[in-house]
């Protein structure tokens, strides 16, 4: 556990459990330095405690670095609470971690993620202050898609000439809230959608309200495509993927996309640009932590915008040095984050 926290640069991890609920959650706090944490929680089942672990500290990572190209005054930190295959109530779980929010102080602000809604965050309201995306707060899934979309459109005018999707073949996997909102603008701009999901009630969806062509889960990374959008849960990218894949660049809303940086460089060697997905996705947490400090939407929209300008920077950066975003975006990150340190690729 401690060689996990020190590859990673964690500061602290905290593991609560209540016999009561059956809760067992993982709060990992990544990085403080540019303000408390903000991060989502996730509410899964993991094969193992193990698993859990992992997840919560690569995610709270992600966060730290999105925060910090974003500009936000915000560390990252991400929750996990384990998915027990039954639990007797679902409100008294989420009571008890905010329970285990509270005592932390502030140093951590919980959120929406993968398996948890603006109900759950209502739950943990009761018990800390410390949370946002509650019913009141609003949901972010919205803007991290107009984020991405943003994105994608960024990415089609560098790597195909222009930004103008009308026409173009996007793959979306996994049409979950950001997903589907994603299909949704994608297909007000004339976007050719293909989607997949394990949900064969949102494809359906997605088929009679956005024209949408189904592909299989398991074909859909080696389908022809202008743009690859992940947007599904993370490590969709690894050597054998990336090798079956027939696109011109990848961008889309999933966290963790790749399973390591040495991916990323085959990517690169391919000819496939790669979008970081925590520059790319950085607009649901852009609107968590702008909304949380009060801002006015205007405010948030000009941010969202911001987001096509950070990776055309980024890919600018990259094609100079001849190398991937993946890990230009990363230094850039690293060098807000620790300023005085060498040495943290």
């Amino acid at each position: 556990m401690f060689a996990l926290m020190q590859s990673a640069h964690v500061e602290s991890l905290h593991l609560s459990v209540d016999p009561v609920t059956g809760l067992k959650a993982v709060i990992a706090i990544h990085s403080s330095r540019l303000g408390p944490a903000l991060g989502g929680c996730r509410y899964l089942a993991y094969p193992s405690d193990e698993s859990a672990l992992n997840d919560a500290v690569r995610l709270a990572q992600d966060m730290s670095y999105k925060a910090a190209l974003a500009g936000l005054a915000f560390g990252g930190g991400q929750a996990v609470i384990v998915r027990a295959a039954h639990v007797e109530s679902r409100a008294s779980l989420f009571e008890a971690f905010g329970r285990c929010v509270e005592q932390l102080a502030g140093r951590y602000i919980t959120a929406i993620d993968s398996g948890t809604s603006t109900a759950d965050m209502d739950c943990v309201a009761q018990h800390t202050r410390h949370v946002t995306s509650t019913t009141h707060a609003g949901d972010p899934s919205p803007h991290a898609a107009m984020g991405v979309f943003a994105g994608i459109r960024s990415s089609a005018s560098w790597r195909l000439g222009s930004d103008n999707l009308e026409g173009l073949r996007v793959a979306v996997q996994g049409l979950g809230k950001v997903g589907y909102a994603l299909a949704e603008q994608l297909h007000a701009a004339g976007a050719e959608l293909l989607v997949s999901d394990t949900d064969p009630g949102k494809v359906r969806l997605a088929m009679e309200q956005l024209g949408a062509h189904p592909v299989a889960c398991e074909a859909l990374l080696s389908t022809p495509c202008d743009i690859l959008a992940p947007c599904g849960l993370g490590g969709v990218l690894n050597w054998h993927s990336v090798a079956q894949l027939r696109c011109a660049a990848v961008a889309g809303c999933a966290n963790n996309q790749l399973t390591n940086l040495q991916v990323a460089d085959q990517l690169e060697r391919r000819g496939i640009l790669y979008a970081p997905d925590y520059v790319i996705n950085s607009g649901g947490l852009i609107y968590l932590a702008l909304t949380h400090e009060g801002a006015q939407p205007e405010a948030i929209n000009l941010q969202l915008r911001r987001i096509s300008q950070r990776l055309a920077g980024i890919y600018a950066h990259a094609q100079a040095e001849k190398r991937s975003p993946a890990r230009v975006s990363d230094e850039l990150a690293q060098s807000l984050l620790y300023p005085a340190a060498e040495g943290m690729g």
